[in-house]
């Protein structure tokens, strides 16, 4: 501090803040103290003298505080900025005076290190000099997730990435472990469909990267039971038998079947209303006896043929939850009975399924896998769907599925769709559009029965007595369709006699078909739940 004769004081002061926001302001408060008592000219022949405050030798600046490009210099009440200048890396910075504020431009200044010197000059030409040096570092670390993945939609992922340059990472908030290499791995504590990660370096730079947590369809290889079928012990113990033997993993459990009925004691509204609810099973109790044995089990929905709710409908004049004729009518059906088929457009028939869908998924069903997820066979102008609107068959079905799998997945459950075999070549028969369903779906579970196909289909002219050529060939159609969707092809597979007589080798040539095609799954069917077992082999 600099003293008068007479030992009055005066001070004046400049202060140069940093900005508390963020804004990449630097701050350099800029103190001035001269004296008091005498004449104008003794007090500014005085030089002032000059601290910086907030930004000290060496300090680092990130890329959110030097984004700002601009410095700030305040004048303290009372004191004045008048004579001060300033410089950035020796060249004279522009400066723009509001007020009591200097502005400084600062923009454009690179990775690296600079030095800001500021200047206030006396009248008797004595100069007050005040430098600091800082770093600007606004490179971000280099950050990669390379694995996101969960066993199961039930299972936390396992998240696995590299951070190069990171001083912290954090994996949905948890702070991790980051090697000398930059890897980190790190296991979620819950599911999770979507996952964050963010590294931060010493400077305080932070790249941030978010990631779609895959769940891969698992191998399974199951066979079909009804819900009445699974309360039979000459039924339920054979298949038990072959999952203990290594030679299926899953069991595919009728949830709601082809009459309406849903095999346990469902609780929506809609079913109790209509009657559907049989409780067949525990639903419960069966889960965790198969998962308990390590069983995967798929619930299947057959979903617009329902007799039981057409008929309820029908009953309490909800016709336009049927599919009706070309006259308006119920649609009788055909060789399916009469009111057999549900409207698929229907609001209320659609939610209905939805629904029983997202119980199922909640009691703990590993898949929920539609059938007659369709409109009924035969020529378009035969039919009427109130609520299509201008909307296509095959665009409502697809709908359907989408908006099923938005509700089932949260739930743990992953979401198949039965299809006819001619859907791959025929799409409008039936409203099933393969590609497009794809999307909405883990996998699509095309009926590819050697029985059901006619003389010449794929070049086979006796599909039925060539198990092999036919299931081979039809399922390179699907594998070709669902290619772009990333959907799992899991056909179905014939287990049953009808015109030609099929037993394990039969059975065998189909399995053998599917695997030529890179598809280790398969459900076989049999409507009795008897299935030739010599046909499997034994998987560890």
């Amino acid at each position: 501090m600099q003293t008068s004769p007479t030992g009055a004081g005066r001070r004046r002061s400049f202060v140069l803040l940093r900005s508390r926001r963020r804004l990449a302001v630097l701050a350099v408060a800029l103190v001035v103290v001269g004296c008091a008592g005498l004449a104008a000219f003794a007090f500014r022949s005085v030089p002032p003298q000059l601290r910086v405050v907030e930004l000290e030798n060496g300090a680092v600046l990130n890329k959110a505080e030097a984004k700002g490009g601009r410095l700030e210099l305040l004048a303290k009440s009372g004191t004045s900025l008048d004579g001060l200048t300033a410089a950035l890396d020796g060249e004279a910075a522009d400066i723009r005076r509001s007020g009591d504020r200097l502005f400084v431009e600062a923009s454009g200044l690179g990775d690296g290190e600079h030095e800001l010197t500021v200047e206030s000059d006396g009248n008797l030409g004595i100069t007050q000099t005040t430098r600091r040096t800082f770093t600007v570092d606004t490179a971000e670390p280099e950050l990669h997730i390379e694995e996101a993945k969960a066993e199961s939609l039930r299972a936390a992922a396992t998240v696995r990435g590299r951070a190069e340059g990171a001083a912290t990472v954090t994996v949905a908030g948890a702070k991790v472990k980051v090697g000398e290499d930059g890897t980190f791995s790190h296991r979620l504590e819950e599911p999770s469909p979507e996952v964050e990660v963010r590294a931060v370096d010493t400077g305080g730079n932070e790249a941030t990267a978010s990631a779609t947590v895959i769940v891969p369809y698992p191998d399974t290889r199951a066979v079909h039971v009804t819900a009445i079928g699974w309360t039979s012990d000459a039924l339920r113990e054979p298949i038990l038998k072959l999952a203990d033997q290594g030679k299926i993993n899953a069991v595919q459990l009728d949830v709601k079947d082809e009459d309406g009925e849903i095999g346990y004691d469902s609780q929506v509204p809609l079913a109790r209303k209509a009657g559907a609810a049989k409780g067949y099973y525990d639903a419960k109790k069966v889960l965790r006896e198969l998962h308990e044995r390590d069983i995967r089990v798929v619930g299947r929905i057959v979903a617009f043929r329902d007799p039981m709710l057409a008929a309820y409908s029908h009953k309490t004049g909800e016709d336009d939850r049927l599919v009706q004729n070309g006259q308006g009518g119920p649609y009788d059906g055909g060789h399916y009975g009469e009111l057999s088929f549900t409207n698929f457009a229907n609001k209320d028939v659609r939610r209905y399924n939805m629904d029983i869908a997202v119980e199922a998924a909640k009691l703990g069903f590993d898949d929920i896998l539609y059938d007659y997820v369709r409109r009924p066979d035969g020529p378009i102008s035969g039919f009427r769907f109130p609520g299509l609107g201008d909307r296509k068959p095959t665009e409502s079905i697809s709908s359907f599925m989408a908006e099923t799998r938005e509700r089932v997945r949260p739930e743990g459950a992953f979401l198949g769709a039965c299809v006819f075999g001619v859907a791959a070549t025929r799409p409008t028969e039936i409203a099933q559009d393969i590609p497009t369903m794809a999307e909405s779906a883990d996998y699509i579970a095309p009926m590819v029965y050697p029985s059901h196909w006619g003389p010449g289909e794929y070049g086979v002219s006796d599909p039925n007595s060539s198990p092999y050529k036919i299931v081979k060939r039809s399922l390179a159609d699907f594998a070709k369709q669902t290619e772009a969707s990333g959907a799992k092809v899991v056909p179905w597979l014939q287990d049953f006699s009808l015109g030609v007589a099929y037993g394990d080798g039969e059975v065998a040539e189909q399995v053998k078909a599917a695997r030529d095609n890179g598809m280790d799954s398969f459900i076989l069917w049999n409507a009795g739940a008897r299935y030739h077992g010599g046909a499997l082999t034994p998987r560890g």
